[in-house]
């Protein structure tokens, strides 16, 4: 029998490295049509936030897998989404990804699909783990 093998890798870390490298190119490539902001990623409140906040620390001055962190203002922050709207708006674009993965429903996926990160008819802000 073959067993498929299982990255050592933690999968918070390879999330947010995902998240992180793929939002800064995005804010690099603002940057190269002189739209110099800076961004910031906000998660809910979870008990990662200081595994997050170590990581991001790291990828700014040692890097990750595919350079360092420029583009970003700040480490992570983090909020109750019982007090943000932008986390509730977040957890609603998650919950029609879980339900099209998950579930081949595409109801609520379609609606945003197309507002994914692209270039060239490269889609790079949905990253496919399968």
């Amino acid at each position: 029998m073959n067993k498929e093998k299982v990255s050592p890798r933690d999968p918070v870390e390879l999330a947010f490295e995902q998240i992180a490298s793929r939002f800064d190119h995005y804010l690099a490539r603002l940057y190269n049509q002189n739209n110099t902001q800076r961004g910031i990623i906000i998660f809910d409140k979870s008990t990662y936030e200081t595994t997050i906040q170590g990581l991001a620390t790291n990828f700014r001055t040692i890097g990750h897998s595919w350079g360092v962190l420029r583009n970003l203002s700040e480490v992570p922050l983090f909020l109750d989404s019982k007090a943000s709207r932008l986390i509730q708006l977040a957890d609603l674009v998650a919950y029609s990804i879980f339900r099209k993965y998950e579930h081949g429903d595409t109801q609520f996926f379609s609606i945003i699909e197309n507002r994914f990160d692209q270039v060239g008819g490269i889609k790079h802000g949905l990253c496919e783990k399968l």
